[in-house]
């Protein structure tokens, strides 16, 4: 069995296929996690996974969607959420989601993204600060609800170390993990975990990174409709394309398929308490 522990089949992008994604990923004895950006993403994803035996889903207030004038942000048609802008973490909002509800294994994805930040100094520390504390509200509701946490960490792993010291949750992966060696190590010194995906096919040097993270401290993902394996061309990335992660993964590691597949699958189970 394979377990995505990062797709949005929530998103916009399948609402043309959704129940044929939904379909393969049951016939091919699928689980995944829907992950949340938002409110709106976040109720969207617990909607569609309560539907389904094999969905888990998260919630979190992706660092993209906090409002702010200091940057502007490009619209995504995929998520087509992005006008969704929250001028903060409203934890009360959230909380609602979670209450008793078994489906929610994960608070995410939630962290920092430098991608497109300001010019100039002073806005850029206004920038990261802003990520930070909202950032904070959410660890504290992990912490409440004794919950992992998914980060999104995009050229922002020194402010995620600086943050970590002020509150660190037991149980994280860095989604889509895309640091040098360096912060690879400080990552596996805490205990986390990192999320493999497509990008493996597109970034040769993630194969020294994937060399040096042992098998239990690694979860597959497709970060799905994004980042497509180029196996399947101009196709929306979905759960059931992890096959050639998986293949991957063992090439670079010198194993069977089938072993990181199994492994891969404990890890997130244990991961997420599933």
């Amino acid at each position: 069995m394979i377990f995505d522990s990062h797709c949005h089949l929530q998103f916009t992008a399948f609402n043309n296929t959704r129940d044929e994604v939904v379909k393969r990923c049951k016939d091919n004895n699928v689980k995944l996690v829907n992950v949340g950006t938002c409110f709106e993403t976040s109720k969207k994803a617990l909607e569609l996974s309560s539907q389904h035996d094999f969905m888990y889903c998260s919630v979190g207030l992706h660092p993209l969607h906090i409002k702010t004038d200091l940057v502007k942000q490009p619209l995504d048609k995929m998520e087509d959420y992005s006008l969704l802008e929250e001028n903060g973490f409203d934890e009360n909002k959230y909380r609602e989601l979670i209450k008793n509800n078994k489906k929610v294994v994960a608070i995410g994805e939630v962290g920092f993204d430098l991608w497109r930040r300001p010019k100039t100094n002073n806005k850029k520390i206004a920038f990261v600060e802003k990520q930070k504390q909202e950032l904070i509200k959410q660890l504290k509701l992990a912490e409440e609800f004794s919950l992992p946490v998914i980060f999104h960490c995009r050229l922002g792993f020194k402010y995620l170390f600086e943050t970590l010291k002020e509150i660190k949750p037991k149980k994280a992966v860095c989604h889509s993990f895309t640091g040098n060696e360096q912060e690879l190590e400080r990552v596996l010194s805490y205990g986390y975990l990192i999320g493999v995906n497509g990008l493996i096919f597109k970034l040769d040097w993630l194969g020294n990174i994937i060399k040096k993270t042992p098998l239990e401290k690694i979860l597959i993902e497709t970060d799905a409709p994004y980042l497509t394996p180029p196996q399947e061309g101009e196709k929306l990335n979905e759960p059931i394309f992890l096959e050639y992660v998986i293949q991957k993964i063992g090439e670079i590691k010198n194993e069977k398929p089938e072993k990181i597949e199994e492994i891969t699958y404990q890890n997130a189970k244990e991961f997420f308490s599933v």
